[in-house]
């Protein structure tokens, strides 16, 4: 009972020895247990960050890295080369006509040349999608095809918005019609070209048609003649076998024989 009552006195002593000290301790500030989480999410954050960010930047090299699915566009370098002219030095040369300014008709032809170029590119795009999409999801082709068509979908989203502006820049509203004539001079292209592949293949199929003709016609001239033949030689026959008849038609007997032959027929 009295160790009882020591453990009890020694524990209850323990406490209030701990109790005051916890009260002679200065208690902590707001900001001091603020510090702890801020520190954290900030290391988190900032590690967040940089990773992201290497991440981008190894991204965008690899991209760049890649190679172009199109080729050079020639038709917006001659569009730009002729809106950047500088008149003065395009005239520099003795006895050459001094050019004033770059007509605009002269640009609008050749940002429409431009617009004709994107229409090709973006058949081209589409009608190769599909086909890509069903190739990647088999595995026969790998993802760098499939990251080089997407950066040449987004390469003609940014070219389509810059060939916008900058027919409406010539014209108010230009920009909603410019790639409806350009399609519509695809259009001709293609059907001028199919045109020029049918007229290049008509004189071998005319000769074609003319020999299948000649060989049909040969045939059909076998074809009568063999049926002539048998035609010819039935009336001969009939002719002899009455002859025969005529000829053993001699006694009253034979003509008996021959009644009855005919009866039986």
């Amino acid at each position: 009972m009295d160790d009882t009552n020591n453990t009890t006195f020694n524990s209850s002593s323990s406490n209030s020895t701990y109790d005051s000290w916890q009260s002679s301790r200065p208690p902590k500030s707001f900001w001091t247990n603020l510090t702890l989480p801020v520190l954290y999410l900030t290391i988190l954050i900032g590690s967040l960050y940089a990773f992201s960010s290497l991440y981008r930047k190894r991204k965008l090299q690899r991209a760049a890295s890649l190679e172009s699915w199109f080729s050079q566009h020639k038709q917006r370098d001659v569009y730009l080369s002729l809106l950047h002219l500088d008149p003065a030095e395009a005239s520099e040369g003795e006895g050459e006509k001094k050019l004033k300014q770059v007509p605009d008709s002269l640009l609008k032809a050749a940002l429409l040349r431009r617009a004709l170029e994107d229409i090709q590119r973006i058949v081209q795009l589409r009608g190769a999608k599909p086909a890509l999409q069903t190739l990647l999801q088999r595995g026969s082709v790998g993802d760098e095809l499939w990251q080089r068509f997407l950066r040449a979908e987004k390469e003609m989203e940014e070219e389509v918005k810059d060939v916008v502006n900058e027919a409406n820049a010539f014209a108010p509203n230009w920009g909603q019609t410019i790639f409806q004539s350009a399609n519509e001079m695809n259009q001709n292209i293609l059907l001028k070209q199919r045109a020029a592949e049918v007229s290049a293949q008509l004189e071998g199929e005319r000769a074609w048609w003319e020999g299948r003709r000649a060989g049909i016609q040969s045939d059909f001239m076998k074809e009568l003649e063999g049926e002539s033949k048998p035609a010819d030689a039935a009336p001969k026959k009939t002719s002899s076998d009455d002859d025969a008849v005529l000829v053993d038609g001699g006694g009253p007997g034979d003509q008996q024989g021959a009644r009855k032959r005919k009866g039986k027929k």
